[in-house]
């Protein structure tokens, strides 16, 4: 007697992926040491396949193989995030967890004196009240109104998005906080350590460790089922005003339209620029100022010969140096009437 999904498995070599009949074995009588033979041939070929894959992964240099991860919204931007690991997350969890402690101590003491006053029915309520809230919504009230972040996660650094790289909302904040619990399963009991009831109280947090494990994005079970990931924010630290050794850029920044405002997307791009640009050649200064400063060039009439470099560090001149400088002096030495102000 043969199996009925033999014929489905020989198709399975020859396709690039199993026809969903391979998927649901159905014996036709009894299949005896055929279907074991089968078997094995059916595990060494997917065997085969993944080592296969894993060589085409390990030849491709264009597979990363860190934590970064490549989003690319609607507009056909890509955009790279390093997403947060258990041993990034865990420490954000315990501060937090010490924030929430910390609160409802202070929260218990406070009432403690609203008891000695004669409110103690009153004052446990509240303490009930505070302990449910604190216990099921810390997290997700921090994380709706801090843009994904508790206290805990903004001094590690990381914040919560969706997975296509938008902020989070306010349901998926509080769903993937009140599902956390899950991820703390299973349950040690107490009775490890000498108690008498089997009371299952201390988590292993396996269930969450073992699902962030199978997946890319280290998800636990909240991110999974409410679309969110978790990633290290990029933290670009500049020291102070950049100097400028090219008096040609003081020169430049004086035929710059007056009334051009320079936004606050452009300013932090022009310190960037400005802080970084000792580090490049000559030639990849102007390939990286050119998709920034042509359009400027065309906006404010200029010469389109002009530097592109040195227009992006005249620009960061009028924008850090002049202006702060005109805002130093006192009123009356400054550019504009005090009259006007």
């Amino acid at each position: 007697m043969t199996a009925a999904w033999e014929e489905d498995l020989a198709a399975y070599g020859s396709a690039q992926r199993p026809p969903p009949s391979a998927c649901i074995l159905t014996l036709r009588g009894s299949a005896g040491p055929d279907l074991f033979r089968v078997g094995l041939r059916f595990l060494r070929k997917v065997a085969n396949e993944a080592v296969l894959a894993n060589n085409r992964v390990m030849d491709n240099p264009a597979v990363q193989l860190d934590t970064t991860i490549e989003i690319v919204t609607p507009e056909n931007i890509a955009f790279d995030y390093r997403v947060a690991g258990p041993f990034r997350r865990f420490p954000a969890y315990l501060m937090d967890l010490a924030i929430r402690s910390g609160m409802l101590v202070a929260i218990w003491v406070g009432l403690g004196f609203l008891g000695w006053a004669g409110g103690g029915p009153f004052a446990a309520a509240i303490g009930l009240i505070a302990m449910f809230v604190l216990e099921w919504f810390y997290g997700g009230i921090f994380e709706t109104y801090l843009n994904g972040q508790t206290p805990g996660k903004r001094i590690m650094g990381i914040r919560v998005l969706t997975v296509d790289g938008q902020p989070i909302n306010g349901m998926q904040a509080v769903l993937r906080n009140i599902l956390r619990t899950v991820d703390l399963y299973p349950m040690l009991s107490l009775e490890m350590f000498g108690a008498t009831a089997p009371l299952y109280v201390i988590p292993t947090y396996m269930a969450g460790l073992v699902t962030m494990a199978m997946n890319r994005r280290f998800q636990r079970l909240g991110d999974l089922v409410c679309g969110t990931m978790v990633v290290i924010e990029e933290r670009h630290l500049l020291t102070g005003v950049a100097k400028l050794d090219d008096p040609r850029a003081a020169q430049l920044a004086e035929y710059v339209p007056p009334d051009f405002r320079v936004s606050r997307s452009l300013a932090r791009c022009l310190a960037a620029y400005v802080e970084r640009r000792r580090f490049f050649s000559a030639a990849r200064r102007r390939e990286v100022a050119r998709h920034l400063a042509e359009p400027l060039l065309e906006q404010f009439g200029m010469r389109q010969d002009t530097s592109h470099d040195l227009l992006l560090c005249a620009l960061y001149y009028r924008t850090y140096v002049a202006d702060r400088a005109a805002d130093e002096l006192p009123p009356g030495l400054r550019g504009d009437s005090p009259a006007a102000a």
